[in-house]
């Protein structure tokens, strides 16, 4: 099977993968290290070139998990990796990235994000995220976990220069359809959808292997499609199994119709009003 990596234009005319690869939990179980190691080599033979990590996940066990993963094929990747709130100062936020660059082992990150809003002034961020990407350190910087009146405040703090929301989306978690969805869309801001397979509990909804078994495909086949069909959306689905790795890369290849689509929305309706962006 060959498979080419569809990509998203970041507002900078940069581009992303449209479908990635998640590390949280990954790293933190020395048994499963080969398996882990794997599965994200997988990934990428399959074009899944885009792997997101941050410090936080197993206290920086991932980023030493992807780095060990990459070795030989940095050039092959786009490199996510995400900066704790408690430690996004100016200072702060620049100390944080050349801890994660050497756990990585890499002399760049191509994305670097902020995990979620925490007390430090987002002004304060931006300008620790500019003085990195006039550095090398990273190519350019976002955001994760940010609702609608977060990302008014961060332009209002001067970001405009924000390459993607990495949020919670999935077909369990629709909220941000109402107002944020749109907003970013209109700012020509691309979504990074996180646990879109909702850590597994969409697998055995009765509507969406209903929609599978459609399409000789699986479940989580039909929620990554469900995702990658939308604009501007890509998907980082977490895989310590290089069998689930294949199928989820597959996922680009199936094309869900409007009855598809129709049946999940009566099994998952959109939100009618404004709903407080969720998190896990």
């Amino acid at each position: 099977m060959t498979l080419a990596a569809d990509d998203i234009e970041l507002p900078s005319g940069q581009t992303m993968p449209v479908l990635g690869q998640g590390t949280w939990y990954l790293g933190e179980r020395p048994a499963r290290r080969r398996d882990e190691i794997a599965a994200l080599r997988t990934g990428l033979d399959l074009g899944m070139t885009m792997i997101d990590t941050a410090e936080m996940y197993g206290d920086g066990a991932s980023e030493e998990l992807v780095g060990e993963a990459i070795v030989g094929r940095r050039a092959d990747v786009f490199l996510v990796d995400k900066v704790l709130p408690s430690n996004a100062s100016r200072r702060g936020t620049v100390q944080a990235c050349r801890r994660s660059l050497q756990r990585l082992g890499v002399d760049h990150i191509d994305l670097y994000l902020l995990h979620w809003r925490g007390t430090h002034p987002l002004a304060e961020t931006i300008e620790a995220f500019t003085e990195l990407v006039d550095a090398g350190d990273i190519g350019q910087w976002g955001v994760s976990n940010f609702d609608l009146s977060d990302m008014t405040e961060l332009l209002e703090a001067g970001g405009n220069s924000c390459a993607t929301n990495q949020i919670l989306y999935n077909l369990t978690r629709r909220g941000p359809e109402y107002d944020l969805l749109p907003w970013l869309r209109e700012h020509r801001i691309p979504v990074m959808a996180y646990s879109p397979i909702e850590q597994g509990r969409l697998l055995g909804h009765p509507q969406v292997a209903e929609v599978a078994a459609r399409h000789e495909a699986t479940p989580a086949q039909v929620a990554l499609a469900w995702l990658l069909r939308q604009d501007r959306i890509a998907a980082i689905p977490r895989s310590s199994n290089p069998e689930h790795t294949r199928e989820n890369a597959e996922a680009r290849d199936l094309q869900l119709t409007e009855e598809d689509a129709a049946a999940l929305d009566t099994a998952f309706p959109p939100p009618t009003g404004p709903q407080p962006l969720e998190m896990l």
